[in-house]
């Protein structure tokens, strides 16, 4: 399961979220600002409320867009 934390004004927010969805990868959407169990969950993962921060099976996290990472974790 891949999830993206993210913000409504982000552009990094919405790199990551292209980038997946022209990988084919699917994700569940958790914006911090609508969320405050969302917000919670950002900052217990990645100790702050920089975002995105993308998950992958609840463990294993990426901060920004660093495609390199990302591509690591998601086995691209």
């Amino acid at each position: 399961m891949v999830k993206v934390y993210s913000i409504t004004q982000c552009p990094w927010c919405d790199k990551v979220k292209k980038y997946l969805k022209s990988k084919g990868v699917e994700y569940e959407e958790h914006n911090i600002e609508n969320s405050e169990e969302d917000l919670a969950e950002c900052k217990r993962i990645s100790g702050d409320t920089i975002v995105p921060v993308t998950t992958v099976n609840g463990k294993d996290y990426v901060v920004s867009f660093d495609k390199a990472k990302l591509d690591a974790l998601l086995g691209l």
